[in-house]
């Protein structure tokens, strides 16, 4: 091979490896672009294009379904509520350049005072035109719109098209919770809201009925297409749901407004004039635990004024004082210790048990009395010289003390439906702390702790006879009106203590309130009678034994009314009281306040006035007026009177003669004027004005006189007038 030929082989062979090297460089240099580029995408552009590519996302969102309502216990009344509201925004791209321009002034001039009282028709309109011209697809209207208003926003011109795709109006529906009694039963109530700054619903904040019953009131999350315009902007592509939300049953509440009402302005008077630090009180239906009322009332974190800040009834443990007076009482008189005609040395109302010294709540002199007046009048002394006779002898002894309170249920919660609630505290004699003047203080309300509902459960389970019954806020769950789900009054104990010591009990109890002697003769009343105890206890006892601090009081008064005929048991608890102190002063008169508006406004609370039998007279029976003869028949034997029938037409007078009803017919002619007197104005206008009179009436009662005597033709007749009496 000659030497042109190699060199050009070379060449040749030299070219085409110089364009593989151009093409693997620019390959390479591509590549590396590439890489270079998808870099950028995703560490420095990434987050913006994400997030624009998240605006321009249509996607499933949950719809959350509407609350239901919280009702009182009459049915009607509405403790709770949800209403709809709106937020209006407009998507400025969607409506045509020739409508925009057309109404714009017109539009510009209804919105402007609809969105803001200050803001003008010329300056909304140039608002709208910058905001068409950025192309903003979210414009917002207003917030906070009702549905009225709403209503009215789309009869606008554009927005009046009843097409959102026409007229670009975007209805972001939201709901409040309203509660159309304000503050009433505000605390018992309560909420169900997510923390401030928390997204997520975990982290809700659940108080009273509102979180307790959360499950119940929440329904179920439907699901909607919505897409994004912004960040956590989303608004719905139709107002159709791809899944519907499932509204939220409603509660039937045990809460009577009218007995709400009066307790908590009868709590929030003693509150103020005694300037006391916080205070509750409740209302319990004694036959099957009903919670009729619940009040809670203290001062505000800032101290400026009274609010329900705390379920004070529920959840507030505390030493009872005196009125824990009254289950010693029980387990002296159930184990058969005592008598209330036993005598006890008071020692002018001071003693002392080992190394402590007990003083009664007042200085009285009195050295020896009956163990009834001892109660009566509260003595701490009287009560614990007892207790410590029978009970602290020896360690089988304290037991049998703490099982008596056992068996009373007193060391249990009530498990009422709302949160909050939290165990009582009844010491044991194998605690570490337990002492020999334990079972002695524990007897008249110290080294124990209960709440206040706890406190009543018991005094309710005396008022019903020993039949101990749960407490409750709710009795039905509703859907619609139509019931789903029904709670029956539970009987926690069917006897706390036999019927011969309950007997005694209620006994004593009426006689603290009746008694000249007893703590709670202040609030006596002639009317009816009431059954309960005082308590005045020291919340600060160790202090103030100590020295650094002056006594603090909690006065409350625990009881049932009508005490022979129990329909309501009644706790009413007042904490640090400046001044006034003691349980018969403070907290009493609340109760009987609460009391005497139940007892006027309760039918239950009455006897029957035909309970005793009794001979009817001519002066008892009812005078019963001239009437259709049906009607009067249904009256006497809905009043289960007896009578004789001796009409032998439709209408009736009513003969009372010595102690019999005699039924005497009427006579009624089509075409002469019927007697009308003695009738009820129903049955007189029947009658006339079928015979076409024209009837004039003066007066109210019954007939007394017309105008036209019975027996005139018709025909003569146009005008009757009849005087009621």
């Amino acid at each position: 091979m000659s030497v042109n030929n190699q060199n050009k082989t070379v060449e040749s062979r030299n070219e085409v490896l110089w364009r593989i090297y151009v093409v693997m460089f620019v390959m390479l240099l591509g590549c590396f672009i590439i890489i270079l580029r998808i870099g950028t995408l995703q560490i420095i552009e990434g987050p913006e294009l994400r997030e624009q590519a998240d605006r321009m996302h249509i996607r499933k969102r949950p719809v959350k379904a509407a609350r239901g309502n919280i009702l009182a216990d009459d049915g009607k009344s509405l403790l709770a509520t949800s209403l709809p509201y709106y937020q209006l925004n407009w998507d400025l791209t969607i409506p045509n350049q020739d409508s925009f321009v057309f109404y714009l002034d017109t539009i510009s001039t209804l919105l402007s005072s609809f969105i803001d009282e200050d803001l003008t028709a010329n300056a909304l309109r140039d608002k709208l035109i910058r905001a068409r011209e950025s192309k903003d697809k979210f414009f917002l209207i207003r917030k906070n719109v009702s549905y009225n208003e709403l209503q009215q926003v789309k009869t606008y011109p554009i927005f009046n098209s009843g097409n959102k795709m026409k007229s670009g109006l975007i209805t972001m529906e939201m709901s409040k919770r309203q509660y159309p009694f304000k503050m009433l039963a505000n605390r018992t109530i309560g909420y169900n809201r997510v923390l401030e700054g928390q997204k997520n619903d975990k982290d809700t904040l659940a108080i009273g009925l509102e979180g307790y019953w959360n499950d119940v009131l929440s329904g179920e999350e439907g699901l909607m297409w919505m897409q994004q315009l912004g960040k956590d902007i989303w608004v719905p592509v139709n107002d159709i749901a791809n899944v519907e939300p499932k509204a939220g049953n409603d509660i039937l509440t045990t809460i009577n407004v009218d007995i709400q009402d009066i307790t908590e302005r009868s709590l929030l008077e003693a509150l103020e004039t005694y300037e006391a630090e916080h205070g509750c009180a409740i209302v319990m239906d004694v036959k099957t635990g009903e919670i009729k009322a619940i009040a809670n009332i203290g001062f505000n974190k800032e101290r400026t004024q009274y609010w329900e800040d705390f379920n004070y009834a529920v959840g507030e443990n505390i030493e009872p004082g005196s009125v824990f007076k009254l289950a010693s009482m029980i387990a002296l008189l159930e184990d058969g210790h005592v008598k209330l005609d036993d005598t006890v040395n008071l020692n002018k109302g001071k003693w002392r048990f080992y190394d402590a010294v007990m003083e009664d709540a007042y200085p009285h002199g009195i050295y020896y009395t009956t163990l009834g007046d001892v109660f009566e009048m509260s003595s701490n002394v009287g009560i614990a010289k007892t207790i410590h006779k029978y009970y602290n002898g020896s360690k089988e002894q304290q037991m049998q003390f703490i099982r008596r309170l056992s068996e009373m249920v007193l060391d249990k919660p009530t498990g009422i439906d709302v949160g909050g609630e939290r165990p009582p505290f009844i010491k044991d004699p194998n605690r570490k702390d337990w002492s020999g003047i334990s079972a002695l203080w524990m007897a008249i309300g110290y080294e124990l702790e209960m709440s206040p509902l706890q406190m009543l459960t018991f005094y309710n389970a005396v008022a019903n006879g020993g039949q101990m019954m749960k407490p409750h806020l709710v009795k039905e769950v509703r859907s619609y009106g139509d019931l789903v789900e029904k709670f029956d009054p539970v009987t926690v104990k069917k006897r706390i203590a036999s019927k011969k010591t309950l007997d005694t009990a209620r006994d004593l109890l009426t006689r603290v309130v009746s008694s000249t002697h007893g703590t709670a003769h202040n609030i006596y009343t002639p009317q009816y009678k009431i059954a309960g105890k005082t308590g005045t206890a020291i919340i600060n006892w160790k202090d103030y034994q100590t020295g650094k601090e002056s006594k603090q009081y909690r006065a409350s008064f625990a009881g049932f009314f009508p005490a022979d005929n129990p329909v309501y048991s009644c706790i009413v608890v007042v904490t640090n009281p400046k001044w006034g102190n003691f349980g018969g002063i403070v907290a009493a008169p609340v109760f009987r306040k609460i009391a005497d508006y139940c007892y006027a406004s309760s039918i239950e609370s009455h006897s029957s006035i035909n309970k005793e039998k009794f001979v009817y007279t001519d002066g008892t029976l009812p005078k019963l007026q001239v009437g259709n003869k049906n009607d009067l028949k249904t009256l006497l034997d809905h009043l289960n009177m007896p009578y004789a029938d001796d009409s032998k037409s439709d209408w009736s007078v009513g003969f009372v003669e010595n102690d019999s009803i005699t039924l005497l017919g009427r006579s009624v002619q089509d075409d002469i004027v019927p007697n009308v007197v003695g009738m009820g104005l129903k049955d007189a206008l029947y009658l006339l004005e079928n015979r076409r009179l024209k009837v004039k009436v003066v007066g109210v009662g019954k007939v007394k006189s017309q105008s036209v005597k019975a027996g005139k033709s018709i025909k003569a007749v146009q005008n009757i007038t009849l005087v009621l009496g």
